[in-house]
């Protein structure tokens, strides 16, 4: 069966035997995308998550055969070295990761909320941002979401035609 999607903008077409393949492992094994981690393979833990057309989806459970025709976004495809997204420049800025495994589903989890909502409360942060951090560094990833959203808003401030 062949797939066509966008990942990253970059229009790609891909061959796999059965559509009910995870999404996930035609991301990593057949993209060579590595960001994209596998945590626990039942979308619980949300180390997989990436976007798909602007909503967050935990990979390791959606079947391959649906992104077709869709807009994939992984971390590789968030922002770049120069100009990271506001969600990773406010990672950075606020130190958050410790092992740093989680983190790639959890910035693709903000960026998805923070489209939908530029200015979480610290409640809409905890019923959104539902995944899991072995390491715990959920207070800092609080800091780094409200940060992030400090950094969106200013970035819509200065060219408000990105919007």
């Amino acid at each position: 069966m062949k797939i066509a999607f966008t990942i990253n903008g970059r229009a790609q077409s891909v061959e796999i035997e059965d559509g009910n393949t995870p999404l996930l492992w035609v991301i990593r094994d057949q993209l060579n995308l590595k960001g994209t981690k596998f945590g626990c393979g039942k979308a619980a833990c949300g180390a997989c998550t990436i976007l798909v057309d602007g909503e967050a989806v935990r990979c390791c459970s959606y079947a391959a055969k649906l992104a077709e025709g869709k807009q994939i976004t992984t971390i590789e495809g968030l922002g770049t070295r120069a100009q990271p997204h506001p969600v990773q420049q406010a990672w950075i800025e606020e130190v958050v990761p410790q092992c740093g495994y989680c983190q790639p589903g959890f910035i693709m989890a903000t960026a998805a909320l923070l489209e939908k909502n530029p200015a979480p409360t610290d409640e809409d942060i905890d019923n959104n941002i539902v995944n899991v951090c072995r390491c715990g560094t959920y207070y800092r990833m609080r800091k780094a979401i409200h940060r992030a959203a400090a950094l969106q808003a200013q970035q819509v401030a200065v060219n408000p035609k990105n919007q």
